[in-house]
């Protein structure tokens, strides 16, 4: 597993830089849809845009948060 190592640090790093970049996008599409910037669409709809891509945001997050816990146990059973 030590040899995976950098390849879980890299995995981590561009799956927390897309979860950021699915919670910006998703911010600036649900609030341009709230706000009404966007015509043919309902505002709720911005709303519901809003809540998808923050649970995206979170699953991400969430994996890349897992990955670096598994960085840490293996670093630990490493000094030992």
């Amino acid at each position: 597993m030590r040899e995976h190592l950098a390849f879980l640090k890299t995995s981590s790093l561009v799956v927390k830089i897309a979860a950021w970049i699915f919670l910006l996008l998703g911010v600036v599409g649900g609030l341009s849809l709230v706000f009404g910037a966007v015509p043919g669409n309902s505002r709720w709809m911005g709303v519901v845009v809003l809540v998808v891509y923050t649970f995206f945001f979170f699953f991400l997050f969430l994996i890349a948060k897992i990955a670096d816990l598994l960085i840490r146990i293996i670093n630990e059973i490493k000094k030992e």
